[in-house]
């Protein structure tokens, strides 16, 4: 026969007190330490786990976040999957995560799934949002943010970094280096973060009356951007190349040295964009923009939390700005 299943008032009178009392220690409510010891105590010897899902449909909260995410290939986001993770169970909630191609019926898919699970809010991180999914996402009271990606709609939040300073910071820096034959491997032109970063570079070449040598879109792929950076040393002949994310930058200091035979930064050099932890590695010392992925969370966190406390305050669009660190892999400005 299975065991009878144990509930909030056997706990009560296990540690003699009331069920409330056990409700609200659970809850989170206030109780006296004493009594959450006794309460705490009891549950634990008698194996009691109270029922959130329960607990949900009476407090009108999940205290669950979605978290829908194209691809965790770039290093940049399982780092920053943690630190959302990590931040919110800092604020009592969880994060259910789903995986999500990109295309936007598989989008579809995961989100309705999501708001099948009550969830309080969403975070999509790199991944848009149809018009009709916004408006089911609204209908339900469900806030969304957007996480490193941006979308033109009034309805939505969302955090990134300042993509198109980054990226004129790097031109800046770039042409301070001496570069004249400069090339860009773009990330995915759907992507605003990608449109971003080489709008910002082209305005900046411009503005010291130069142009890129050569531009190709890396589509957020290592054997796309490596074959397009060895296109580019056959023909264009660039003398500095930014690449639109250090996921790819790596592929294409790899396919430079071992297929092209080039040295790096003594024959080209190479910028990247995000500053994931490989990027310091001597193998790569990848001069890069950093992402403040620690501000990006935060702000994602309490954009998110804001409009779940109160339906009533206006989406948020924060870019936070970031600096150039600079390593081995690129010629250095005289003045450095």
């Amino acid at each position: 026969m299975p065991k009878p299943k144990i509930t909030s008032l056997d706990v009560a009178a296990k540690a003699g007190v009331s069920q409330s009392a056990v409700s609200r220690v659970f809850s989170g409510a206030s109780a006296s330490k004493s009594t959450v010891k006794k309460v705490r105590e009891a549950a634990d010897q008698l194996g009691y786990r109270p029922n959130v899902l329960a607990r949900s449909l009476i407090t009108g909260q999940s205290k669950i976040i979605g978290l829908v995410v194209a691809y965790l290939d770039n290093q940049f986001y399982p780092d920053a999957l943690e630190r959302l993770s990590n931040a919110l169970q800092e604020k009592g909630y969880h994060i259910l995560i789903f995986m999500a191609s990109g295309q936007s019926t598989d989008v579809e898919r995961v989100v309705g799934e999501l708001l099948d699970y009550q969830v309080d809010g969403i975070i999509t991180a790199s991944v848009g949002m149809s018009d009709e999914l916004t408006k089911r996402c609204e209908a339900a009271g469900i806030p969304v943010v957007l996480f490193n990606r941006g979308q033109d709609d009034p309805r939505l939040s969302q955090v990134t970094s300042d993509n198109r300073a980054g990226a004129r910071k790097i031109a800046d820096f770039l042409i301070a280096a001496g570069h004249e034959r400069i090339a860009h491997i773009s990330g995915w032109s759907g992507s605003s973060t990608g449109r971003e970063r080489q709008a910002g570079f082209i305005d900046a070449l411009a503005a010291h009356e130069m142009e890129p040598v050569a531009i190709a879109d890396g589509k957020f792929k290592r054997d796309v951007a490596a074959e397009a950076a060895l296109d580019m040393v056959m023909t264009a002949k660039p003398d500095a190349i930014f690449v639109g994310n250090d996921h790819m930058a790596f592929a294409v200091i790899d396919a430079l040295r071992h297929t092209a035979g080039l040295t790096v930064p003594n024959d080209i050099s190479i910028i990247g964009y995000d500053d994931v932890p490989m990027a310091a590695w001597p193998s790569y010392d990848l001069t890069t923009m950093r992402q403040p992925s620690g501000q990006m969370v935060e702000a994602t966190v309490d954009t998110l939390l804001a409009q779940i406390a109160d339906r009533s305050v206006a989406p948020q669009k924060t870019a936070i700005d970031g600096p150039l660190i600079v390593r081995g892999s690129s010629r250095k400005p005289k003045d450095m």
